[in-house]
């Protein structure tokens, strides 16, 4: 009996809509010209119709094949359903899809590398308490942010998917807040690195006047309200896709890369009268103190271009047709990006002369012990009179 039923009942439904369709034409209702977020161009309609459009040719720098069609359909009342049907919209496989999967590959392995080497500098910084002063204390801080940002940056990577994206539940956006609060962090401490180097070198203030708070309250606390203002924002004014990305005429972020562009930028003055500073004055002087500041100079140098480079070039991505531009800018920035763990590691750590003479002290002291108490359990382990075990425990105790 159903089936029977079927085809009369899908005839009642199409002979409904004709007529519906029918009155809405004889009512004079239409769809108005529209475009949509994608760019595609709806021509003015009559309600009822399903409305039919080739693909985007490009869309975010994604090539679609133009053949297949986009539908959306113009409702009975006059207005355009809110969003139309780009499924049949395929992306054209091009030679820049290969180099994206590679630039994956490399972005994976340098967060690797990076995470490893700052955990490594981080244990170093923790174990070798006879180098805790001030401006290592500072090198520790900005190495344990870099740790942090690295880690959240694998969080996104391994939980945000198309599906979390689009549903924009509340533990995805927290985890993009944490993202960009652990990136700002990493500029303010530069800036922190900046201060330490400037109030040292070229105001020539006593460092024992600076206190370890006030650098606190710079890399980690000045960070803090501007992600929630940018929260606030993005709440407001973008809430979609997990407060990823942004929309077209929408700034919110802005407010967090505002603060870091003009950290930036106190950084470079700062790194300028620092040099100037010592290449006129202190170029004879030989003290210990004098030739640290030189070698937290040039890691300094080293490291700000770097970092500067890296987020500048988020604002002169190359789009277009120049596929050998964007190619070369996806392997620059995904190289620079990820390995910028790895280069703080290497320049505040690992090539830092105090952390290096600690640390060989440190291996020293504890061959001795090893090779002392290797020789004491040789020396028990053999078979000896009672008075021979005397004679032997009581060398080795004075030889302790």
């Amino acid at each position: 009996k159903h089936t029977r039923r079927l085809p009369v009942i899908r005839q009642d439904i199409y002979l409904a809509r004709l007529v519906h369709v029918s009155v809405c034409l004889f009512a004079g209702l239409y769809c108005d010209l529209s475009v949509d977020g994608i760019g595609t161009c709806w021509p003015r309609s009559a309600a009822g119709e399903l409305i039919s459009r080739p693909c985007p040719e490009q869309f975010n720098g994604i090539h679609y094949n133009t053949s297949n069609r986009v539908y959306r359909e113009c409702q009975f009342n006059g207005s355009w359903a809110p969003r139309g049907n780009y499924s049949q919209c395929t992306e054209i496989i091009r030679k820049s899809k290969v180099h994206y999967q590679v630039a994956v590959i490399i972005n994976y392995l340098g967060h690797c590398i990076s995470l490893g080497a700052l955990l490594l500098a981080f244990t170093l910084f923790m174990r070798l308490r006879s180098i805790r002063c001030l401006r290592n204390i500072i090198h520790w801080n900005l190495i344990s942010a870099f740790i942090l940002r690295n880690a959240t940056w694998f969080i996104v990577q391994l939980t945000m998917n198309p599906a979390v994206t689009e549903s924009n539940q509340v533990w995805c956006r927290l985890v993009t807040a944490a993202y960009n609060y652990f990136h700002v962090t990493n500029f303010f401490w530069m800036f922190g690195e900046g201060c330490y180097l400037h109030t040292a070198v070229v105001l020539t203030y006593s460092t024992d006047k600076l206190r370890k708070w006030m650098f606190i309250c710079i890399g980690w606390g000045i960070p803090f309200p501007i992600i929630v203002a940018w929260a606030f924002g993005k709440l407001y004014y973008d809430n979609e896709k997990c407060w990823f990305g942004k929309r077209a005429g929408v700034y919110t972020d802005y407010i967090y890369q505002g603060p870091m562009i003009l950290v930036l930028l106190i950084n470079f003055v700062f790194l300028f009268n620092i040099v100037r500073i010592l290449m006129t004055k202190l170029r004879a002087s030989t003290t210990s103190e004098t030739i640290q500041y030189r070698k937290a100079v040039k890691a300094t140098l080293v490291l700000l271009p770097l970092l500067g480079i890296t987020y500048m070039l988020f604002f002169v991505n190359p789009g277009g047709e120049d596929e050998v531009a964007q190619i070369v800018f996806i392997y620059f920035n995904s190289i620079l990006e990820s390995f910028q763990g790895f280069f703080v590691s290497v320049f505040y750590c690992f090539l830092n002369s105090e952390v290096r003479s600690a640390a060989r002290k440190r291996w020293i002291r504890w061959q001795d012990r090893h090779s002392i108490r290797s020789r004491a359990v040789r020396a028990t382990s053999l078979p000896t009179s009672p008075s021979r075990v005397s004679f032997h425990s009581i060398k080795q105790s004075s030889n302790l």
